[in-house]
């Protein structure tokens, strides 16, 4: 199946849709250390990315048309600025606000599906018009904006067409969406990203979201004092601390609950040398370099070690990036490396960034988990697969 990718950032919901068994025939992206990124993985080889057809550009300047009715999955992270807790919200008044490209996206390729993602922040009630312009716009892109409508008269206008019947009939997608926790996929992170997802009303899909199969309960059931979590990781009496706010409802829990634990930061990093404590073994690792600087002051804590971590932010100090730091045991903090961070992201290994500390702590912070894309993209192929084994019988 044929997917294009926009927005595509340092890659992080392109590996998971590849993954999930998409070939992208064409993959957009404006900044140049993302690019650079992209095409350091490429170089090296490695399987998901090296096949990409990457566009270093405008996606405003992309012509879609060329791939009309020949794409089956339109995926990408519009720029989240507009949006963003830590930004000013000006959401549609703000330049950044590319929501309306990836509907032209959607209406010049016309595929069977899409897959959009964004920040929580849109999920706000002061951005609730807007995210139903959004929707409205996602579910008739052919009803495009006129020459000098307000975005707003535009969404009375697509209102009106799809209160009155004629929506049904017309070119038009299913559209629903949720806010997910990558944590509850197996992401070892309290990430939660607005994930919008789309089928082609021909196809008449019916589809949910996936259900979650990872859990805090699961965690601290596993946390219990001589629990198989402290066992597995040969974690001392001394250091088997479930956190106060948590005690209580460990305490509640009178029996295993069903589904998997919630993976933890050091789930996620415990084979990895530290790399302010043993600097030369951390220097063999790719991207694993002591960055110092960091220090825990109130709302500045960093993301204790038996937790999934904090989500990781794009920016380095200060509310927008501050927590990009982990909390040992004993109380001392300091900034995660680019390797843990990508862990944390669900990168593989093998995947390498290109800049600096803070730059690729950027790319890090604005990227989609990995695993979460591809637990949704691959729960979309799956009902595209059953459509088309459908239309062949």
């Amino acid at each position: 199946m044929h997917a294009i990718e926009l927005f595509a950032g340092a890659g992080g919901l392109g590996l998971g849709v590849s993954r999930a068994g998409f070939t992208p025939v064409k993959v957009v992206e404006w900044d140049r250390w993302c690019c650079d990124t992209i095409r350091e993985n490429q170089s090296r080889g490695l399987r998901e990315v090296v096949g990409w057809p990457l566009v270093e550009g405008d996606v405003r300047a992309v012509d879609f048309r060329a791939y009309e009715n020949v794409i089956d999955l339109v995926t990408g992270g519009p720029p989240c600025q507009p949006f963003s807790l830590g930004g000013l919200h000006r959401a549609h008044d703000d330049a950044r606000d590319m929501w309306p490209e990836a509907v032209r996206a959607v209406r010049e390729t016309r595929p069977k599906a899409f897959i959009f993602e964004n920040v929580k922040g849109l999920t706000r009630a002061a951005f609730a018009s807007y995210v139903a312009y959004i929707v409205h716009q996602l579910t008739y892109p052919d009803l495009r904006r006129r020459d000098g409508e307000k975005w707003f008269e535009h969404l009375e206008r697509l209102e009106r067409h799809h209160t009155s019947g004629r929506g049904e009939t017309s070119f038009s997608y299913r559209v629903i969406y949720r806010v997910l926790n990558a944590a509850d996929h197996g992401v070892p992170q309290r990430r939660e990203r607005v994930v919008f997802v789309g089928f082609r009303r021909d196809l008449e899909i019916e589809w949910n979201f996936p259900v979650p199969t990872h859990s805090l309960d699961a965690l601290l059931w596993e946390q219990r004092p001589n629990g198989d979590y402290w066992e597995r990781h040969h974690v001392s009496r001394k250091y088997r601390i479930i956190a106060p706010r948590l005690a209580a409802r460990a305490a509640k829990l009178r029996k295993k609950p069903a589904g998997l634990a919630w993976r933890t930061t050091r789930d996620a990093i415990h084979d990895l040398p530290d790399p302010e404590l043993s600097p030369r073994a951390a220097a063999l690792v790719p991207n694993h370099r002591f960055q110092a600087g960091a220090r825990s002051y109130p709302g500045h804590t960093g993301s204790p070690l038996d937790e999934p971590a904090k989500t990781l932010k794009a920016g380095v100090h200060g509310v927008p990036g501050g927590e990009n730091m982990l909390a040992r045991p004993d109380g001392t903090v300091r900034y995660f490396s680019i390797r843990e961070s990508a862990r944390l992201q669900t990168f593989p290994d093998d995947y390498q960034f290109h800049g600096s500390w803070s730059e690729t702590m950027r790319q890090l912070g604005n990227a989609v988990p990995v695993k979460l894309a591809e637990v949704v993209a691959r729960d979309v192929r799956a009902h595209l697969n059953r459509t088309e084994m459908g239309s062949c019988q």
